[in-house]
């Protein structure tokens, strides 16, 4: 029996309707590049779902790993603590704005954004101002559990759920100059029954790779500021050098009119990170807050804990690969990949921005994405994506279009010739739609 055969059999994959193409299966990868099990090499353009940042089997995350297990797979984190943890914290909160004041660990961007609620909302209860009112904005996507879908936009991911999923306040797209969402965010804010505001920072990535500007994203961190209300920023895709700054949100401070003002007043409140966190080796998610967040919690009651853990919070592979990580993007040489990258994408951008059967092409650091022009429906089941993942795989190329969107995220490793091909992958593909 061939593994396709026993995978088919077997198990059951994310996002995989009934009929669909079997998975391939995948022997070995390394740098940019995965390995078939009949020795095949594709690109992997996107990076496996964007978390492996540096490549696959990186060997110094990988030898981070192999040296920690030697001395410890994994310890309870409640009431023990280790190195690792403690290092991966202070490395975070170095790059991290300065209001930001603790790591709560767990597993996955998901949970990241789960905690990040939790907090928020118990915040409230513990100083005694109970607010329960959540605002996203529309389009957003933060992860498949409860609270998550809850605050994602509302759509193919969440219909099945939608009744059972608690109310969220939605702001129009921050597309544009962002104008009709500042004036929403007010209108709800003013209301004084906000726990938080709940945001992908510069890109919403799952909702189809948006990208607004970091003018807008400063206004909505300083109205929240106004108002006292928390503001989560969920950098869980764009975070660790994926906009062309270590976090998107970095990009606010480019403005004179926020460098006039305290960086406390620039800031968000709350960060959620995975995907990239540990170089795509281990799964793992944090949530960082703010000092006055955190002295909420901070009391001999009980109740005014913050329930929440899971059996491998602060994971001791996961934190030594993630300092690991850390390492690698804190080198000149990681930048100086990010800005080829950038500008190898600004140039194919403009190269096809004329295509007949290309519309709204954007592109942000080591992100550059485009519309297809199709006849169906713009949404994520756009068939037209099954056509272009197949012909780029056909040419040795992984793509995964979200329906007619179509973007390229490879890791910082890529080469330029692989970029060009998967350039010209792409431009094959549409002669085929």
């Amino acid at each position: 029996m061939t593994l396709i055969e026993r995978d088919q059999r077997h198990i059951w994959h994310p996002y995989q309707p009934f009929g669909s193409v079997p998975p391939i299966p995948i022997s070995s990868a390394h740098a940019s590049l995965l390995v078939t099990e009949d020795g095949r090499e594709i690109i992997d353009a996107i990076s496996s779902w964007w978390v492996s940042i540096h490549g696959h089997a990186h060997p110094r995350i990988t030898q981070a790993i192999n040296t920690q297990l030697a001395k410890m797979h994994h310890v309870i984190f409640a009431g023990f603590t280790h190195e690792p943890a403690i290092q991966l914290a202070e490395n975070l909160l170095s790059k991290l704005p300065s209001n930001q004041s603790k790591i709560f660990y767990s597993d996955n961007g998901s949970t990241a954004v789960e905690v990040a609620l939790k907090i928020c909302l118990q915040y409230w209860a513990n100083i005694g101002f109970p607010r329960t009112a959540v605002i996203a904005l529309e389009d957003g996507y933060h992860g498949d559990t409860f609270g998550a879908m809850s605050a994602s936009g509302q759509g193919v991911f969440t219909k099945p759920f939608r009744d059972l999923l608690f109310d969220v306040a939605y702001l129009p797209s921050p597309l544009g100059d962002g104008g009709r969402t500042l004036e929403a965010l007010e209108v709800h804010l003013k209301k004084e029954t906000a726990a938080c505001v709940i945001l992908e920072p510069l890109v919403q990535g799952a909702g189809g790779m948006r990208i607004y500007s970091p003018r807008t994203l400063r206004s909505i961190i300083i109205l929240c500021k106004q108002y006292h209300v928390p503001c989560i920023v969920d950098e869980v895709m764009t975070g660790f050098g994926r906009t062309g700054t270590f976090f998107a949100s970095d990009q606010i401070n480019e403005y004179s009119d926020c460098a006039a003002k305290s960086e406390e007043q620039c800031s968000p409140d709350l960060f959620c990170l995975s995907k990239g966190l540990t170089g795509g080796t281990l799964p793992m998610g944090v949530t960082s807050c703010s000092e006055e967040i955190y002295q909420s919690f901070a009391s001999t009651e009980a109740h005014k804990t913050l329930f929440h853990g899971h059996s491998f919070t602060a994971n001791v592979l996961a934190c030594a690969a993630a300092n690991a990580s850390f390492a690698i993007l804190s080198e000149t040489s990681t930048w100086t990949n990010i800005g080829r990258i950038s500008s190898s994408h600004q140039l194919f951008a403009d190269s096809i921005k004329a295509h007949p059967k290309v519309k709204n092409i954007r592109q942000l650091g080591t992100l550059v994405a485009f519309d297809v022009v199709t006849s169906g429906a713009s949404s994520y089941a756009n068939p037209v994506k099954h056509t272009i993942q197949a012909v780029c795989l056909e040419r040795g190329v992984f793509l995964r279009p979200l329906g007619e969107v179509v973007y390229i995220l490879p890791p910082y490793c890529i080469t330029n010739a692989e970029l060009q091909r998967v350039y010209q992958a792409i431009l094959a593909a549409l002669d085929e739609i």
